[in-house]
């Protein structure tokens, strides 16, 4: 009992000294990482090593390296120009457009295959002066929508689980609840961030329009079909059951782009984000440590054994929410999901109302900076812009471990109820 709660207080003082202090989060929590798992769990230093998420890195590294190689060639200022040029004067509707792209993508597999939109949406966002953070939570509203779809992931593990349960869960349920809750926060969004695209747009916005007389080269035709060759392999994958790795096949790309533009490759290279790696990297590998611990374990067992079985959901939510945010989202429903069932199959709360409600709470916050997907979106934007992203984000999606608990759980209970 000592050891997880021990750790668990170390990882939030790393967490505060870091931003009292104003420096790297990453460079602080890495190392407390490695010294909580050898000298408080007793892991070898290597399998705590071992933690930092590789995949994460190469993710990130092969997409904006991808896209930065497109960027620099103007590849992306053309496809930039061409689609504002269709939306004309509304941009108000970029936002639903991105969400319904992430939200499709998000639900051929992997949730994760719908940051594929984000280099794209990220930069016409700025140029249509629409706010980057409003742009970076439609997309990731979209992909939480499309993750629980029957065909996708979040959908098949928490449907999965709750059928080997015995819960009475449809999974276009399950589906609907997490489309309405994520336009929800859309709309919250677009309510808090959508004024500042006015603003915005009173300064000279660059690259508003394509420039015709510079015509397409044969290095923006192969980058647009090397865009539509990552998204592809994603769909294709996914309708083969294949889990798609887009880091490496970004990389993929990006070496055949870099043979044909040796210039443009070498520009890109400052475009890839490894300040976001570290900061993650270090969350994740604690994380892990935290997990080995029993520390999440410890957390959902007491949740359960609270008396009020309505504080009870509430309580299990919230706690997905919170892990959730620095850990694999998939991991956390995995663990979770088969916890809450004695309270699901009790009768005093509707099973399906949970099992929607700690889905849904699980994945809104991956919006957080900590997550694969915020980080992901963040290293998408602009350099300029990044540090704001980085502290409203976090805000946001810390904000959303408790909203969505709060907000949800007696909705769908309420709602069980008429039904």
């Amino acid at each position: 009992m000592f050891q997880p709660l021990a750790a668990i207080a170390i990882f939030v003082t790393v967490f505060v000294t870091a931003s009292l202090r104003n420096v790297h989060l990453g460079v602080l929590m890495f190392p407390a990482a490695c010294a909580v798992g050898v000298w408080v769990a007793g892991m070898p230093l290597k399998d705590v090593v071992g933690g930092f998420p590789i995949n994460l890195l190469v993710l990130l590294a092969g997409v904006t390296y991808f896209f930065g190689i497109a960027q620099a060639n103007g590849t992306v200022d053309r496809l930039i120009g061409g689609v504002l040029a269709r939306v004309g004067p509304r941009p108000q509707v970029l936002p639903f457009v991105f969400f319904a792209l992430a939200g499709g993508v998000s639900a051929m597999g992997s949730p994760i295959s719908g940051l594929v939109v984000a280099p794209v949406g990220m930069p016409i966002a700025r140029r249509a002066g629409i706010d980057p953070v409003l742009m970076a939570l439609a997309i990731n509203a979209g992909i939480c929508a499309g993750a629980f779809s029957p065909t996708s992931l979040f959908g098949i593990v928490s449907y999965g689980a709750a059928r080997q349960a015995g819960i009475d869960l449809s999974p276009f349920t399950l589906l609907l609840v997490s489309m309405v809750a994520n336009l929800a926060l859309l709309l919250v969004a677009i309510a808090l961030f959508g004024r500042q695209r006015a603003v915005a747009a009173e300064a000279p916005l660059p690259m508003q329009t394509t420039n015709a007389d510079l015509g397409l080269r044969t290095t923006h035709i192969v980058s647009v079909v090397c865009m539509a060759g990552l998204v592809a392999s994603v769909i294709i994958c996914a309708i083969y059951g294949i889990e798609p790795d887009i880091g490496v096949t970004a990389f993929a790309f990006a070496a055949a782009l870099t043979l044909i533009d040796p210039e443009s490759s070498a520009k890109a290279v400052a475009r890839i984000d490894w300040s976001t790696v570290l900061m993650v990297g270090g969350i994740i590998t604690f994380v892990g440590v935290l997990q080995k611990l029993g520390a999440v374990n410890l957390l959902s067992n007491a949740a359960t054994h609270i008396g009020a079985p309505l504080m009870a959901a509430v309580v299990i939510c919230l706690i997905a929410g919170l892990v959730s945010a620095f850990a694999s989202t998939t991991g956390i429903l995995a663990a979770l999901v088969p916890m809450a069932v004695p309270l699901a199959t009790s009768g005093e709360v509707a099973g399906w109302a949970i099992i929607c409600a700690l889905g849904v709470c699980a994945s809104i916050v991956d919006i957080s900076p900590f997550s694969t997907t915020g980080a992901t979106l963040i290293a998408s934007a602009a350099e300029h812009d990044r540090p704001r992203m980085r502290s409203l984000l976090m805000r946001w999606g810390m904000s959303m471990v408790a909203v969505g608990p709060v907000v949800l759980v007696p909705i769908l209970v309420l709602v069980s109820r008429f039904l």
